[in-house]
């Protein structure tokens, strides 16, 4: 029974799309599948790891019938990658068994049944709906995600804070060394609601959310969020557990502050950490008035040092950071210039643009 029939790239996108969860070692194997679901010229596919699962749709089905199976999302996603662009594909199902064949190229893929394919359950209940620009959300995401913890043992660390409230959406990431703080006002009011979402659906929304202003609607429930937009759907579980107060980790008040230039610092920190060892990241700032010194040495006695002319006139401050944190948020940041605002040698730095309330970065000293 042919199941499809389209240009190769009508199809790529769809399985693109859905195969980016898809992990190739499981304890399921079908895990490793995708599921495709025909009916008519309708056709869905759909992909899980169990905690996180992605459904899109495409008019590319052929006859009027219903079927459903599923096949190694890797194997054929490579199989189309490899196929001249030129030319209609066909996917055809007989005798368990998947063929796709383009012009003289034929392939025969083993398929699993659609009814053992574990779909995640949808949520009965959203408390809050929340309709955002897709870029918008994007650059929520993009301005903290690079805070989140890694396989930290606190794994609600290991996620994105998103607080609704009233008319803000908030984004919090922190790794326990650094937070991210961005915020965003909509035309919208909510009651206020908190959700940690896993680092594995952040990184994978990034990947599918677009800079356009086509919206996005996220759904919120008790141990869900569901997140609608183009012809894509996302399900995913929530991170349980008690975020940060992150309002007590945000410092307030400091009157040791210098704005720069962000290109400047960048660099200037970019060629510092060359002298830094991979299992030691940290540079020195001396900040006095008028001068910024930025110095790094390793276990060779090898050293870096950049001087800088800021406009300050504040007290002398000896401190020393990571400098992979500073890096990642000028990274990050787009605006031309960057306030760094300073307490004293042992006190975090806040890192904020100019102007803009939305976004804050706090960053803790190391010993140097």
């Amino acid at each position: 029974m042919q199941l499809v029939k389209t240009q190769r790239d009508t199809l790529l996108r769809p399985l693109q799309i859905v195969s980016g969860i898809v992990e190739r070692r499981h304890t399921l194997p079908i895990l490793a599948n995708i599921l495709i679901r025909k009916d008519g010229e309708k056709v869905s596919f759909l992909s899980t790891d169990i905690e996180v699962q992605i459904t899109t749709h495409a008019d590319v089905g052929v006859g009027g019938e219903v079927a459903a199976t599923t096949v190694a999302a890797r194997k054929l996603l490579d199989i189309l990658r490899a196929l001249p662009d030129s030319g209609d594909v066909t996917l055809s199902l007989a005798n368990k068994r998947m063929t796709v064949q383009s012009g003289k190229s034929r392939f025969s893929l083993q398929t699993l049944a659609a009814e053992e394919f574990p779909t995640v359950a949808q949520a009965e209940q959203f408390n809050a709906k929340v309709t955002l620009p897709q870029k918008t959300l994007k650059h929520l995401f993009n301005m903290v995600h690079f805070s989140m913890a890694q396989q930290d043992i606190r794994y609600y660390l290991n996620g994105l804070l998103l607080v609704v409230d009233g008319k803000n959406v908030i984004a919090v990431a922190t790794d326990g060394h650094r937070l991210a703080f961005c915020q965003v006002e909509t035309d919208q009011d909510f009651a206020r609601q908190e959700v940690i979402i896993p680092r594995k659906t952040i990184l994978e929304l990034q990947r599918l959310l677009e800079d356009s202003d086509q919206t996005v609607d996220l759904e919120i429930a008790n141990n869900q969020v569901k997140l609608s937009f183009a012809d894509i759907e996302l399900i995913s579980k929530l991170v349980e557990g008690k975020f940060p107060d992150y309002t007590r980790v945000i410092p307030k008040g400091y009157k040791n502050n210098f704005t720069i230039d962000r290109q400047t610092l960048l660099h200037s920190l970019q060629r510092a950490a060359i002298m830094t060892s991979d299992k030691f990241k940290g540079v020195r700032c001396i900040i006095s008035p008028g001068s910024l010194k930025i110095s790094s040495t390793n276990a060779d006695q090898e050293e870096a040092v950049e001087e800088l002319e800021i406009d300050y006139g504040g007290d002398s401050i000896d401190i020393g950071f990571n400098v992979t944190y500073l890096l990642d948020v000028l990274n990050n940041l787009k605006g031309d210039n960057v306030n760094i605002a300073l307490g004293d040698a042992n006190s975090s730095a806040l890192v904020t643009v100019p102007e803009n309330g939305d976004f804050k970065y706090v960053v803790m000293p190391m010993r140097i």
